[in-house]
């Protein structure tokens, strides 16, 4: 893989690319946020160089054939060892970039700009976040061509939805966990990796839930497992009827209860995790505790998934989960607070 870029200046490209994470992720514009030098410029980019694939891989105007070879030929360009050059991935690219784009379709344009500056970090961040957001990428390149026929994914089963959001999610959180394990013992090192798929499956899960009607709409991808779909006798193709909203109503439920039985190895994760390299606690506790309220909210009101196309915590809990965090939260306490928010929304 080479660049095919001159020198520029990394500090602009950095302070971009901060940025661009702001425009296209609420839940990790908090994180980037919360974190410090320098693990706030590695969690940054190895995020953007996995929004990259997602991006291509949730393009619904995109067929799924040209996805799975965007996905490869994006695949070779973090190949370090393949002499495959930015120029020819943005050559493949380029004709599918909307005329007028989104935050997510900019940083698919910028593509150049985040890998050199990802290029441009000290060997050892690097190489631990690199396999990590290959297997994502080849995870995606897998689904988007397993489904082509379908014109969009159709995931079948659970096991399905949980290897498709093993590579969204699971991949992510080994690059995280590879990132701040470093200044861990070797026993919490391999605690941490233990529950590190726990809380990466409990955050995906939660999204898929809550955004059914998007991303069939926007994206033509159903992942409620059409075995659960056919179980309430609705048809995939259907998801968003209002005459199903009672069946599907049923499977969000049942998805949310999926996502709840990883919390408590998530909370474990957030115990052992280290604050060192610029990690702090807060980073990933804030979006821990968003779930939680998140899923509340699902278990109150499904059916607004289907009828009103999203289910959200208010901003004013997201501020008072962030306000409490200024104020000082000690590890011990973190029980408690998602214990209260499961239970109704935490007011500052």
């Amino acid at each position: 893989m080479t660049t095919g870029q001159p020198e520029t200046d990394i500090d602009a490209d950095l302070e971009w690319c901060y940025e661009a994470v702001h425009g296209v992720s609420r839940t990790f514009s908090i994180t980037i946020d919360r974190l410090e030098e320098p693990m706030s410029r590695h969690i940054c980019l190895g995020y953007l160089l996995c929004r990259v694939a997602d991006t291509i891989e949730d393009a619904g105007h995109i067929p799924p054939e040209a996805q799975t070879e965007l996905l490869t030929a994006y695949d070779r360009l973090l190949d370090p060892d393949d002499p495959f050059e930015a120029d020819a991935f943005m050559d493949d690219v380029e004709p599918w970039i909307p005329a007028d784009p989104d935050e997510d379709w900019t940083v698919v344009a910028e593509t150049p700009r985040v890998l050199r500056t990802f290029e441009s970090l000290d060997e050892e961040p690097r190489e631990i976040m690199r396999d990590p957001v290959r297997e994502l990428v080849d995870g995606m390149a897998m689904f988007t061509d397993r489904y082509a026929d379908e014109g969009g994914l159709r995931l079948q089963t659970l096991e399905e939805l949980e290897e498709y959001c093993w590579y969204a999610a699971g991949t992510v959180g080994t690059l995280i966990t590879g990132l701040v394990a470093r200044s861990a013992s070797p026993d919490r090192a391999e605690e941490m990796r233990q529950n590190a798929r726990s809380f990466a499956l409990l955050l995906q899960l939660v999204n898929i839930a809550k955004d059914v009607e998007s991303d069939y709409h926007e994206e033509n991808n159903v992942y409620l497992p059409a075995e659960w779909l056919a179980e309430e006798n609705v048809d995939v193709e259907a998801v968003t009827a209002e005459a199903n909203q009672s069946g599907v109503t049923n499977v969000i439920r049942r998805v949310t209860g999926r996502a709840e039985n990883y919390l408590d190895d998530a909370h474990r994760y957030l115990e052992v995790v280290p604050e060192r390299h610029g990690n702090r606690l807060s980073a990933w506790a804030i979006p821990y505790l968003l779930a939680v309220g998140t899923m509340r909210e699902l278990r109150e009101r499904p059916e607004d998934v289907v009828r009103e196309g999203d289910v959200k915590i208010s901003r004013a809990e997201v501020f008072a989960v962030i306000q409490q965090f200024e104020d000082g939260v000690s590890r011990s306490h973190l029980r408690d607070l998602r214990r209260e928010i499961s239970e109704k929304p935490l007011h500052h």
